[in-house]
């Protein structure tokens, strides 16, 4: 049994638990062993692994007395943009270097009360901000300098960003579920690009508190596992009001996401978005793409051609709103209360300066610059302004798309993981791969990626995306997707065993 715990998902090994077939303790030491063994991925910047057999205990006890939650004893890891009590908190930057936080995010919080049992923390893009996972500036474990992740289909190449982290470990097998957050599309890409599912929730339905801010109208966490069905189990944690802590958070009680999984789908509504399918798509991701539409027309449901004509203006209004937003978020670093400050310093000016120098990277700082030019005096309203109206038709466009089908699903990603360094210092590159996964995030819509077939050896993840708090039926056609396949099931070369 032990020799194939890491071949168990979530829903798996909470049976197995429960059954007692293996112990929390002995799921923790696997996968501890598994982490070790495979730091060369660079996906984790911190594990306690006496705190996580500690933890393993307890759920043991929890199990033994027959008063176990749902998740008791399952390991989790989080990506680096959560707080944690327990464990330090850098959102990959070099400027919250030795910041612990006084407590623990409320998604974090959630899956510990679920029984969840933590393994650490996981690299991501410097304050979540990235398509690559390469923008990193803290060093994993068992480095002493930053390195980028790297993916397990093929370690030349990046596993997406910015969860880039959460899905390398999902995708080796360290550990069968993490956390992420998807700002433009940080959980779906990363997801498509290592072969595994996620799954971004309707904006405010998961609390942002204690998740690290980048942009707070488009921020979310989201779980990412092997399976839709492992989502659903995460997501039903993670989710519901927090009104108390996170101004943001939907007035939702929490849902079991689980409960409708296995619902007929005869008849559904597949919408197709022309922009979706169209020049720039890489020949491979298109091919695996119309293959699993072909396979949910074998399953019953129905395909509809629509359309999404503001797509493209999705890459220029994101990265003025979200530039925007950053700009504002990120002022509260500056070296007076928490994490780095300067050494030396002539007054209070020269050390927010000189802090901010020496702790931010090239890409926050671009992003910073970005949004403090779009919200200065004389270009408001050329910029800001504008684009939130564009933003208000995107999310419209969403709305008369619906009227036409119940779900909407393309690629994920025009293309495969590209190679590392492969962009070099062309950040636009970088910005044109999320051109799919923008407009849902621009609209607070919920969104998932789900493997579908390879294209040169490399994961497609195809995109479904639903209309307001539709994650039942998004999981639950992602579900009878992956009871018809078994892309989900496939582990990269040299991490089966």
């Amino acid at each position: 049994m032990s020799a194939a715990l890491h071949q168990l998902g979530v829903a798996g090994l909470a049976t197995a638990l429960r059954e007692r077939k293996v112990s929390a303790v002995e799921a923790a030491q696997h996968h501890l062993a598994r982490i070790r063994r495979h730091q060369d991925l660079g996906a984790f910047v911190a594990i306690d692994e006496d705190l996580t057999l500690a933890r393993a205990r307890a759920a043991d006890a929890q199990l033994a007395a027959g008063n176990a939650p749902a998740l008791a004893g399952v390991p989790i890891a989080h990506k680096d943009i959560f707080v944690t009590t327990d464990f330090p908190t850098t959102a990959g930057s070099r400027i919250l270097a030795g910041y612990r936080s006084p407590f623990d995010a409320t998604v974090v919080r959630r899956l510990a009360e679920a029984g969840a049992v933590t393994l650490g923390k996981l690299s991501c893009d410097e304050f979540a901000m990235g398509s690559a996972n390469e923008n990193v500036a803290v060093p994993a474990v068992g480095f002493e300098r930053a390195v980028p992740v790297r993916n397990p289909w093929d370690p030349r190449r990046i596993p997406g960003g910015s969860s880039g982290g959460s899905a390398a470990v999902v995708a080796a097998r360290l550990a069968p579920a993490a956390t992420g957050t998807d700002t433009g599309g940080s959980i779906r890409q990363p997801a498509s690009f290592c072969g595994v599912t996620g799954i971004k929730p309707t904006y405010g339905r998961a609390s942002r508190y204690g998740m690290v801010a980048f942009a707070s109208s488009l921020d979310q966490a989201g779980p990412m596992a092997r399976s839709a069905e492992d989502c659903a189990l995460l997501l039903s944690a993670m989710c519901g009001p927090d009104p108390d802590r996170d101004s943001t958070s939907l007035d939702r009680p929490a849902e079991d996401f689980s409960r409708a999984l296995n619902g007929s789908i005869e008849g559904l509504r597949i919408g197709v978005p022309t922009e979706f399918l169209g020049e720039g798509v890489a020949p491979g991701v298109r091919a695996a793409i119309e293959a699993a539409l072909a396979e949910y027309e074998k399953l019953g449901a129905r395909r509809v051609e629509i359309t999404l004509p503001r797509t493209e203006l999705s890459i220029p209004v994101y990265y003025i709103i979200a530039a925007a937003e950053a700009s504002s978020n990120l002022s509260r670093f500056d070296g007076v209360k928490f994490g780095h400050r300067a050494r030396d310093y002539r007054d209070l000016a020269d050390m927010y300066g000189k802090t901010r120098e020496e702790g931010f990277g090239d890409e926050v700082k671009r992003r910073i610059m970005i949004g403090t030019y779009v919200l200065s005096h004389g270009y408001y309203d050329a910029y800001y302004l504008q684009a939130q109206k564009v933003r208000r038709m995107i999310a419209d466009d969403f709305q008369q798309a619906f009227a036409q089908c119940d779900l909407i699903a393309g690629p994920a990603v025009p293309s495969v993981a590209w190679k590392l360094g492969e962009h070099g210092d062309d950040p636009v590159a970088d910005y044109l791969a999320d051109i799919f996964t923008l407009p849902a995030s621009l609209a607070g819509l919920p969104g998932m990626s789900v493997p579908a077939g390879f294209d040169g050896g490399m994961p497609v993840g195809l995109q479904l995306i639903g209309n307001y708090c539709g994650e039942s039926r998004l999981l639950n056609a992602a579900h009878r997707f992956q009871q018809a396949t078994d892309w989900h099931l496939r582990t990269p070369g040299g991490f089966e065993q």
